[in-house]
């Protein structure tokens, strides 16, 4: 028994000496360049839109079009752009150039950006309720625009159709850091390049883009708003806890970033992702005066009525 004791402790002490995560510190310039996305070999190419189609997201009638383009690396991006009115309609009410709210939508971890179109997708329903959240903003007047992240959705590695649990595994296990970090920071990157497209259209208004994520999707766009200024709000539901281990891909990292941006911060007292002081914690560091915590009960899936507490964020001036 002491043998095997023994024995024990001496693996545990070599694991914690070659695949334990080690806390690490990243300086603001090299933040700054881990999610630059316009470097001078960039091969960014044109956004190409799909025919538009009439859709129904939820009980609401919108148009959606398929949206595609390669980003800073080359990888293909896909996601959909909906509109709450026809895009072709010119003489749409409201519809002045340049003033059409934009809403990015950021999925979880092992999800899809289908998910914020429909209360089910391949017979499983969206209990995170991002679908419910779309409307809302649809109906709010605001055009809202999701990507699949990298590895997920129709750019899932057909090789690799568990990613999540495989990254998570080798990230806590073997100590993998960086497969997990760059899906993070280059779909960050990918909304970056987006971005740049919605600058360019006369329809919208890209000074103010909004962005609402769901766990890792919440800790995406914080992330976004953190290096991008086009995003001047967050509705950040149910973010990760992530520390120094994986420092680059941290909210807490880039917390002092937010001063300028609002932030509504949805968390959950049981969430295995994150204790309640944890998420405490990030909202007090949050230096933006416009800022709210909305806590639910429950666990990491949160009540569907949460999309009704967020209605006051959603529901801004046209």
């Amino acid at each position: 028994m002491i043998a095997l004791t023994a024995a024990a402790a001496a693996l545990g002490a070599l694991w914690w000496v070659f695949f334990a995560l080690k806390p690490y510190t990243i300086h603001p310039e090299q933040l700054q360049a881990r999610y630059a996305h316009a470097a001078p070999d960039s091969q960014a190419g044109p956004v190409q839109l799909g025919p538009v189609e009439v859709v129904q997201v939820g009980d609401t009638t919108a148009w959606a079009q398929s949206l595609s383009f390669r980003s800073f690396d080359g990888a293909l991006v896909l996601g959909r752009i909906v509109h709450p009115t026809d895009p072709a309609d010119a003489a749409a009410a409201d519809a002045t150039p340049g003033q059409r709210r934009v809403m990015l939508a950021l999925h979880a971890m092992g999800r899809t950006q289908w998910r914020w179109w429909h209360g089910e997708f391949k017979g499983r329903p969206t209990i995170e309720s991002t679908h419910r959240l779309a409307e809302r903003a649809l109906q709010s007047g605001h055009v809202v625009v999701a990507l699949d992240a990298r590895g997920h959705g129709d750019r899932k590695d057909p090789q690799q159709r568990l990613i999540a649990r495989k990254l998570l595994r080798d990230l806590h296990l073997w100590g993998k850091r960086e497969p997990y970090e760059r899906l993070i920071t280059d779909t960050v990157k990918d909304y970056r390049v987006l971005l740049d497209w919605v600058e360019r259209q006369s329809g919208l208004g890209a000074a103010q883009v909004r962005a609402a994520g769901y766990s890792m999707g919440a800790q995406m766009a914080l992330l976004l708003a953190a290096v991008d200024s086009r995003v001047h709000s967050v509705a950040a539901m149910v973010p990760p806890h992530l520390d120094a281990k994986v420092a680059v891909v941290a909210p807490s990292t880039v917390v002092s970033r937010l001063a300028q941006v609002e932030v509504w911060l949805l968390t959950a007292e049981d969430d295995e992702h994150a204790s309640p002081s944890e998420s405490e914690a990030l909202f007090v560091a949050l230096p933006s005066t416009a800022k709210r915590h909305l806590r639910f009960p429950g666990g990491h899936v949160l009540p569907a009525a949460y999309v009704d507490q967020l209605q006051p964020w959603i529901a801004v001036a046209r």
